[in-house]
């Protein structure tokens, strides 16, 4: 398996806008991609502005399938304004 782990910031006033998009992304990779397993959308209260993904591919090349997507595409054209810093970290399985 392949981890994908993201912590968006998003700008205050965008937030509304920012989670139905994200998890129409997740929806979406996870009823269409065959190599994406899981796709968490995660806040906590305790910091409003936060956004934070768990992503489980298949591997490496599964992800960039996703990356390569129209629907990923779309999303991620449609929300770079609203996200004020991302942070992405990748894990490989060590156990296989």
């Amino acid at each position: 398996m392949y981890a994908v782990v993201v912590t968006f910031q998003i700008v205050p006033e965008k937030m509304a806008a920012f989670l139905p998009l994200m998890q129409d992304n997740a929806t979406i990779s996870l009823a269409q991609e065959d190599g994406c397993h899981r796709f968490d959308v995660c806040t906590d209260p305790a910091r409003p502005n936060d956004v934070f993904l768990y992503e489980l591919y298949t591997d490496r090349a599964a992800f960039d399938l996703h990356l390569a997507s129209h629907h990923f595409q779309s999303f991620d054209a449609q929300t770079k304004a609203m996200i004020a810093a991302k942070f992405i970290r990748t894990f490989r399985d060590v156990t296989t």
